[in-house]
């Protein structure tokens, strides 16, 4: 059928990958970093030139890497704010990633609109400080003169998009990508421009949403360009997650994220209401307290092997940790929504004040945590019935021997791949064809709760009963 390319420009690096259009079996790679200089102090810039972008994707594809492709796609960060002038040109560099300084920005929104529940109507979110919604509101208060400026709001894929096609008089997103921002409604499917008009201060241009299958365009070569989208419903895609399919995350912070045939709207403002790459809907619901969990109690126990000691420390425990219970809120919690509590260890007796039971509790209660949150999607009506494990702590043998039970069901584990750029790749095959590509899903461990399923409730129902006695109603 022909050769496709899909490129993830993430916070750091372009990724690209050249697949066979007809398989997905992926032909070809490159890779290049952002030129961006790090800020005092260490960490990620807050503002970056969208230029960096360009740069970085042209030496990832030097040397031929994209001879001979007929289509690219496009997956790049997420909440990357592109404020341009009415001539195109950047009105000042990006807004990027989960941007501090928007935080008293959010709030104000919050208090503009009315209450969160008035937010989550609109929008399926909360205006949170990563959201363009928020960086908007910050630039209107902080740089008045450049939000006066401000004629047309673009996000990284589509900027990059409109930049690939040679900056035409159409520009062009998805609804991926479009529901990420706090003025587009999954549920709708419409931008709510007075809600921009709400945060900057007055109207601005807005991106023509595309539909899953269509292009943007096509260059003056005749390379096919696709809607692009961004990186979570681009790895999504590429992963092949479907209906029933939940995709749980595991980083310093967690979320559970599922398929589901409409948009949820929460009016407990516990779910995200996101679209995917497909014309499906992506319900999330965060944790804020996943690995650092295991991290805390690694250090609490002084182990120098860090989580695989612990993951082997917890080995030697039995299921219930001997009655310790851990409450995993050591930042607050999102969900269940208490910001200002504290993480709780309870059940403890002499002979539980072992190191390898708080190991297993911790583990348990991470987990117990994030069932928690998928909870929350099936009592909305999603249905799970399969559960994608992300991130490096997936490979701890405590993750993959304690989550099947815990949540219920099939757990499954992706061999690592870029699978935010084959998500891009496998969107670019679907408008160079119109037909959705029927790509073999991502390669596997799966691990089954089995007879472990019984042991697995009774663990959850012990951390319930904690749940409740500390923090009652907290679920209600």
């Amino acid at each position: 059928m022909g050769i496709v390319a899909g490129l993830d420009s993430s916070p750091d690096f372009t990724r690209i990958v050249v697949c066979d259009a007809d398989t997905g079996a992926v032909l070809r790679q490159g890779y290049a970093p952002h030129p961006l200089e790090a800020p005092e102090g260490g960490g990620r810039p807050s503002d970056v030139d969208p230029q960096a972008w360009l740069l970085s994707l042209g030496e990832a594809a030097g040397g031929g890497l994209l001879e001979g492709v007929q289509a690219i796609g496009v997956s790049a960060q997420q909440n990357a704010l592109v404020p341009l002038d009415s001539q195109g040109n950047t009105v000042r560099p990006a807004l990027v990633g989960a941007d501090k300084r928007a935080q008293v920005a959010a709030a104000d929104l919050i208090d503009r609109l009315g209450s969160r529940e008035a937010w989550a109507e609109a929008v399926g979110s909360v205006p949170q400080a990563a959201q363009p919604v928020a960086k908007l509101r910050w630039l209107a208060r902080a740089e008045p003169e450049n939000a006066q400026r401000v004629a047309f709001l673009m996000q990284a894929h589509d900027w990059l998009v409109w930049q690939l096609l040679g900056r035409p008089a159409r520009r062009t997103t998805d609804r991926g990508g479009a529901s990420g921002t706090g003025y587009w409604s999954a549920a709708t499917g419409a931008w709510r421009p007075d809600l921009v008009e709400l945060a900057l201060g007055q109207r601005a241009g807005l991106p023509e949403v595309l539909g899953p299958g269509d292009a943007a365009g096509t260059t003056p070569e005749g390379l096919i360009i696709s809607a692009g989208t961004g990186e979570t419903m681009a790895a999504a895609f590429g992963l092949g997650v479907r209906a029933g399919d939940a995709v749980v995350s595991l980083g310093a912070s967690g979320s559970v994220m599922a398929v589901h045939h409409e948009a949820l709207v929460d009016s407990g403002v516990s779910i995200t209401s996101l679209a995917d790459a497909t014309g499906m809907h992506l319900p999330v619901v965060h944790t804020l307290n996943a690995v650092r969990t295991l991290r805390g109690t690694a250090e609490l126990l002084g182990l120098d092997g860090g989580l695989e000691e612990l993951s082997e420390l917890a080995a030697k425990s039995t299921p219930g940790a001997h009655g310790l219970v851990l409450l995993p809120y050591l930042e607050g919690e999102k969900t269940p929504s208490l910001p200002h509590t504290a993480g709780t260890l309870s059940g403890l007796r002499r002979e539980s004040m072992k190191p390898e039971h708080l190991a297993r509790a911790s583990f348990e209660g991470m987990l117990c945590g994030l069932a928690d949150a998928m909870d929350v999607l099936r009592g909305r009506g999603v249905e799970i019935r399969r559960v994608f494990l992300l991130g490096a702590t997936a490979e701890l043998h405590a993750v993959q021997a304690l989550a099947p039970m815990l949540f219920g069901t099939q757990v499954v584990v992706p061999q690592p791949a870029d699978y935010a750029a084959i998500g891009a790749a496998r969107q670019a095959a679907w408008a160079m064809t119109g037909q959705l590509p029927m790509w073999q899903g991502a390669a596997t461990q799966v691990f089954e709760p089995g007879e472990e399923l019984p042991v697995g409730q009774a663990v959850r129902q012990q951390f319930r009963a904690v749940r409740e006695q500390i923090h009652p109603g907290a679920f209600a």
